[in-house]
């Protein structure tokens, strides 16, 4: 017999991990948990089980967490982050390489207990998840030492309410507990209710570093315990969860002035290219979608192959899938373990029974919560299971001629996770990856994680990043205090019509002037009561024409840095050759003598985001691979925005020229009481060869158009400075399609200084895209 026919009629034999210790821990505590709060467990209360799917058998019994246990763990983290705050970075730093360490010392407890708890394969949370946990900690202990030098004029949030899933149970909470730990926040987290007993480990693990009382809160419970902390005085909410909860969250939390990050689903594609090396491509999709059983928001659960390979790889992959073994997760032969739960399993088991593709499955499949790995082909784009997260080992599969077909195909849908790309050509692959709306994209590879590199997604799956600086941010703020906004009340007069000059502005809408639709305009009189002109009142179709032209400049995204950056001098040039016509202009509507300064300062705020142009970019993660992790910056695409009422030339500057610098286009509603300076701004914008749709200039009620802009499909991020109280209600109508917002909460900012410019600008006008490269023969 051969080599080659051993290898092919070897049979696999069972090589069983022990469940010994991880039983005897729980046992030890008789198999019954309170919650974790101020430092020591609780008494155990109104009990739920903890079952391990794999069997069925009870694990252990949890308490349903009160309002009274998450306000006792709100108050315990409240008492104790000043203190935890004030210790300092080295100091934090040191808790945090105690419980890295701690996790080592005790990463096969950990991986077996957290096998039994969820389900997953040994191998998978031995090799994967537990050392991964260790190096978050790691990474963030130094993040925490480096944090007064290389993080200057930030402080930690506050309170931390975190929120958990179930398919990456302790390594969830590493994401989300070590840089908020870093930073000097404190947090009360909820795990899962089906995957609750790696955190209550995690909680002795903070006993045994030393860790302040108050500083790590745990209460379990089902969804109604994460309501509660969403509603509680915390000062940031962080979740990972499906896409439907996270809106509830962003409605729930709208206008409170809670910080908040979103790690939802996904629907990502797996595009595999006619040049690509498909042996290699079969494996990769084997860990892309069947990995933790396809229980994954950035599994490759979408397959897009080039349509003449299909056949042929279509062939290749089954005869892979027939291969995988499925069974008991402690048996490290294993490729495939258990479903969480019985309601998890019959959710996949109903929507693959409604496909109406070919659907392939190899056989057997153990009884109980387990379901086979399942391909299904046939199916058009708009096809359900092609739009919609199943979160189980099911890949849907279609076909692609052409590179731009492959891009269309990949971002047709809400979603905007990951995406993996298979070629063999550098070219292809470097060329597609970057085209993707995705804020992870792996090329020739797939499922790369590590805490140097952000991870988080666009559209529907959520905003904001975890992991390496950028993940940092969502856990600091600016420690400058900002001041009450006063809103400004526009001058009133009973001059009428008509005037030696018709100043009836119009809007700017596609580089053009055009009339209001609803035709209506009012009066904008100088602080004497006499008449300076007219200002018209955009209604929501006008906003709906000005997101169309916006829309149909995209190629400005696609410009270089370079050229935007000309423009945006050539714009400062030709405000400048006008100085003191706007000065005399500003100084008339607003009734003050700062005019000439407030052009000034447009004009070097212009000249600051040129030069921004082509110098904020992205970086290389310092990730374990050979290759490179690129954390690449991209624009946020079509971005709305109020302007602030005081500085009605300057307010509008500072919010268009950091969005055009990265290659937004913007839709800018002007100061309401002052609005006559920016439709003198657009006859700049006309001489400046400003690409008409980059930027686009409304005037009109902030209240009236907020609702619109923030419900509005094609708009990716709404920003509001305005002199009205439109946070909660941008917030709330954002929730629709989770665009990002950035609005002001009633705060003021000083425009005329460094408050009115700079980096956070920048990055509220970008989103990150991390493409991971492998490389070597």
């Amino acid at each position: 017999m051969s080599v080659k026919e051993i290898f092919e009629s070897m049979e696999y034999g069972p090589a069983p991990e022990s469940a010994a210790e991880a039983l005897s821990w729980l046992a030890d505590r008789g198999s019954r948990f309170g919650h974790f709060i101020d430092g020591a467990f609780t008494a155990p209360g109104d009990p739920f089980e903890s079952r391990n799917p794999a069997t069925g058998e009870v694990l252990a019994t949890l308490t349903q967490a009160t309002q009274a246990d998450v306000d006792a763990a709100v108050s315990a983290a409240r008492a104790a982050q000043g203190k935890w705050e004030k210790i300092g970075g080295p100091a934090r730093a040191r808790h945090l390489y105690a419980i890295a360490r701690l996790v080592q010392k005790h990463a096969r407890l950990f991986a077996v207990l957290e096998t039994l708890d969820n389900g997953k394969p040994i191998r998978e949370s031995r090799d994967i998840d537990i050392p991964l946990v260790a190096r978050h900690f790691y990474h963030h202990a130094g993040h925490a030492q480096l944090m007064e030098s290389e993080m200057p004029g930030r402080e930690a949030l506050g309170v931390c309410g975190q929120i958990i899933p179930w398919n990456f149970p302790l390594l969830m909470l590493a994401w989300k507990v070590a840089p908020a730990l870093a930073m000097g926040n404190t947090v009360v987290l909820k795990p899962a209710e089906w995957t609750s007993l790696t955190a209550l480990l995690f909680a002795d693990i903070c006993r045994q570093a030393g860790l302040p009382k108050g500083v790590v809160n745990i209460v379990t419970g089902d969804g109604a315990v994460g309501e509660m902390i969403t509603a509680s005085e915390v000062d940031k909410i962080a979740f990972t969860g499906s896409t439907e909860v996270g809106r509830k969250i962003r409605a729930a939390t709208a206008g409170s002035g809670k910080a908040l990050t979103l790690e939802l689903g996904g629907k990502s594609p797996y595009i595999v290219f006619e040049d690509a090396d498909l042996d290699s491509a079969v494996e990769g999709l084997v860990d892309a979608i069947w990995f933790n059983g396809g229980q994954v928001c950035c599994a490759g659960s979408r397959l897009l192959v080039q349509e003449g390979i299909a056949e042929r790889f279509h062939a290749k992959l089954k005869a892979r899938m027939e291969k995988l073994r499925i069974g008991d997760p402690l048996d490290k032969c294993i490729d495939v373990g258990a479903i969480v739960d019985p309601v998890q399993r019959e959710r996949i088991a109903a929507m693959v029974a409604g496909s109406d593709g070919e659907v392939f499955q190899p056989g057997p499949c153990p009884e109980g919560c387990f379901y086979p790995p399942t391909l299904i082909s046939g199916l058009s784009p708009a096809s359900k299971l092609m739009q919609d997260e199943i979160f189980g080992p099911v890949l849907v599969s279609t076909t692609f001629r052409t590179p731009s077909e492959a891009v269309q195909l990949a971002d047709n849908t809400r979603y905007g996770l990951a995406a993996s790309v298979w070629s063999e050509n550098i070219n292809t692959a470097l060329d597609i990856a970057p085209k993707l709306a995705a804020g992870v994209i792996w090329v020739n590879g797939s499922n790369m994680f590590d805490a140097a590199a952000p991870f988080g997604g666009l559209r529907e799956s959520g905003f904001g990043r975890e992991g390496g600086p950028e993940g940092l941010q969502a856990y600091t703020r600016d420690a400058r205090k900002p001041k009450a906004l006063k809103p400004i009340a526009p001058f009133g007069g009973d001059e009428a019509e008509p005037q030696p000059v018709d100043r009836t502005a119009k809007l700017y809408i596609g580089g053009k002037q055009a009339r209001p639709d609803g035709g209506y305009a009012r009066a904008v009189n100088d602080r004497r009561g006499k008449l300076i002109g007219q200002a018209p009142l955009a209604n929501r179709k006008d906003l709906r024409n000005a997101v169309e032209a916006a829309r149909g400049a995209a190629a400005w995204s696609s410009a270089s840095a370079h050229t935007r950056a000309q423009v945006i001098y050539y714009i400062g040039e030709n405000l400048s050759a006008r100085a003191e016509e706007f000065a005399a202009t500003l100084d008339r509507m607003t009734g003050a003598r700062t005019g000439a300064s407030e052009v000034e300062k447009s004009v070097e705020r212009l000249f600051t985001y040129a030069a921004w142009a082509d110098k904020f970019d992205g970086r290389i993660a310092n990730v374990p691979l050979r290759g490179a992790a690129l954390a690449m910056r991209a624009p946020c695409g079509v971005i709305g925005g109020f302007c602030p009422d005081a500085f009605p030339l300057l307010g509008l500057v500072s919010l268009m020229a950091p969005a055009i610098a990265m290659g937004n286009r913007a839709i800018l509603v002007a100061s309401e009481p002052f609005p006559l300076a920016a439709t003198e701004f657009y006859q700049v914008l006309e001489t400046s060869d400003v690409p008409g749709g980059v930027v686009n200039i409304l005037t009109g009620s902030h209240a009236e158009l907020a609702p619109t802009m923030a419900g509005h499909m094609d708009i990716e991020a709404v920003w509001s400075f305005s002199g009205a109280d439109l946070s909660a209600e941008i917030e709330r109508s954002a929730a629709g399609n989770l665009k990002r917002t950035w609005v002001n909460y009633g705060q003021d900012r000083d425009w005329m200084r460094a408050d009115g410019e700079g980096r956070a600008f920048l990055e509220a006008a970008t989103e990150v895209k991390t493409v991971w490269i492998p490389w070597g023969a």
